[in-house]
């Protein structure tokens, strides 16, 4: 089996449309595909209905956090999308992001870049706005040669000249949230060093012991040592190691399935969620 646990659709910042995520997932040779977009869960519905016979889809989100004034990033699987106390705090999050963007054009704008709102809302569509659309943006004007090029300390990055915070959740209340709503949890690429500052492994521990299930080991943003260090972390915490594209379509140079999960860790994430199951694709019979 090739699962792929990470991946967004236009819903929030990727180029694919939901629709064409699972049939790209699909022509991939994935036979398991998670939709994890950013704070919302507005892209499953499209998602089920296009899901092609063999694919199975998991769905889920990445919740903005923010622990000790770092960012990071908790991948939450099979949740209830309707449990209201995690659906408040998803809608809080989403609705900062139209001011955050602005305020982050107001800055750029500032600094010289003829950028404007409009063209960042244009390239945004019907997603979550975010970084990675200002980032695009940045690109169009050939401020950077590409959308990673705009996450750094001189634009986009965590304390970058443009930054702007946006509100985020406490990990802690994360972890408790997604789990009251059956959910099971995973930390994003926790020491993707090349973003900006990362969280320690201390808090990483602490996170662990709060009911955190798991860490995203292989991803792009990891080289080979800072892997194999991850999946250590994983052991001695009682941690399970996860692999994912962090799929976003054009936006990124990642390919569907480049990294996966094992079989056996997706089917521990599959046992311990109760909030949703994941969706068996029947290439559009009922």
């Amino acid at each position: 089996m090739r699962i792929d646990l990470h991946t967004h659709s236009t819903a929030s910042d990727g180029t694919d449309t939901p629709a064409e995520l699972v049939r790209n997932a699909a022509a991939a040779g994935l036979d398991v595909v998670a939709l994890t977009d950013h704070d919302t869960t507005r892209g499953y519905a499209e998602a089920i209905a296009a899901l092609p016979e063999g694919l199975t889809l998991v769905t889920g989100a990445e919740l903005s956090c923010r622990i000790d004034g770092v960012g990071l990033h908790m991948l939450a699987y099979l949740f209830d999308p309707e449990e209201p106390d995690l659906a408040a705090e998803r809608e809080l999050v989403r609705d900062d992001r139209v001011p955050r963007a602005r305020a982050m054009v107001t800055r750029l704008q500032e600094l010289g870049v003829p950028v404007t709102w409009e063209q960042v809302a244009r390239i945004a569509g019907d997603g979550s706005v975010g970084r990675p659309h200002v980032a695009e943006a940045l690109v169009e004007l050939g401020v950077v040669s590409d959308v990673s090029g705009a996450f750094t300390p001189q634009w986009l990055a965590d304390g970058g000249r443009a930054h702007v915070q946006k509100h985020e959740l406490d990990p802690f209340d994360a972890i408790r949230l997604v789990k009251a709503a059956g959910g099971v949890t995973v930390f994003a690429h926790p020491l993707a060093v090349k973003r900006g500052e990362v969280v320690p492994e201390a808090a990483i521990a602490r996170l662990a012991a709060a009911g955190l299930d798991g860490i995203e080991v292989d991803h792009m943003d990891h080289d080979e040592a800072t892997r194999a260090r991850l999946r250590g972390l994983a052991k001695e915490l009682g941690l399970l190691p996860t692999g994912s594209s962090d799929y976003h379509g054009s936006r990124k140079t990642c390919a569907l399935g480049d990294f996966t999960t094992d079989p056996e860790i997706y089917g521990e994430i599959t046992r311990r969620a109760t909030g949703a199951f994941p969706v068996p694709g029947t290439g559009g019979r009922v």
